[in-house]
């Protein structure tokens, strides 16, 4: 997903303000597509620039006041083909992932609490997303959009609850190492002028 599509979608749901862009990013889009409020406001820029949204006109134009923005049918038109293309998934970076590869050349030391510590915010995280269910999406309620905007919200449900599993069995394994039962395979290079380190 890239910024310029996340705004138009949005903005089509709701002609909006780059403030009001912010807050709905924080509240919703912003869990799976996260994005400041100087690079939504940079966005804006070059979408009104580009010809898919303008400036809804105000009719008692004050200093100060909040631009508010609605796609173009060129913008309209833009996210349609967007969401038409091909596009393969991208590969993970994660870098408590990582850090555990990592792990298996230095040891474990200090990798359970930090565990712990993902394990509960992906509990909140889980919980947040069941209380937004709840709360947005109650029996009975299957328009198309709400139907697809659930389906989105039951792929972070899934993906927090897979993060639940691994970390569980994450901790049951690193709380069952110790740094002495690791074994470090000697990597030292021999040749006729004498021993190299490493890499050398």
């Amino acid at each position: 997903m890239s910024l310029p599509h996340a705004i138009l979608t949005a903005l089509l749901e709701k002609p909006s303000s780059g403030l009001e862009l912010t807050r709905r990013f924080d509240r919703s889009i912003g869990y799976f597509w996260s994005a400041t409020h100087q690079q939504i406001y940079r966005e804006l820029g070059r979408l009104e620039e580009a010809g898919l949204i303008r400036e809804l006109p105000s009719e008692v134009p004050l200093r100060g006041q909040k631009k508010e923005y609605e796609v173009l049918p060129a913008g309209g038109a833009e996210l349609a083909r967007w969401v038409g293309e091909s596009q393969d998934p991208k590969p993970m970076r994660d870098p408590l992932l990582l850090r555990i590869r990592a792990a298996g050349v230095v040891g474990p030391q200090g990798l359970g609490p930090e565990l712990r510590r993902h394990l509960e915010l992906h509990q909140r995280q889980l919980a947040q997303y069941e209380a937004i269910e709840e709360k947005d999406f109650p029996p009975g309620r299957d328009a198309v959009e709400d139907r697809l905007r659930r389906l989105v919200l039951h792929g972070g449900i899934a993906l927090e609850t897979f993060w639940l599993h691994w970390l569980e069995e994450a901790l049951g394994e690193v709380e069952d190492m110790t740094f002495e039962d690791m074994t470090f395979e000697d990597t030292t290079v021999e040749d006729a002028t004498g021993p190299r380190a490493p890499g050398a």
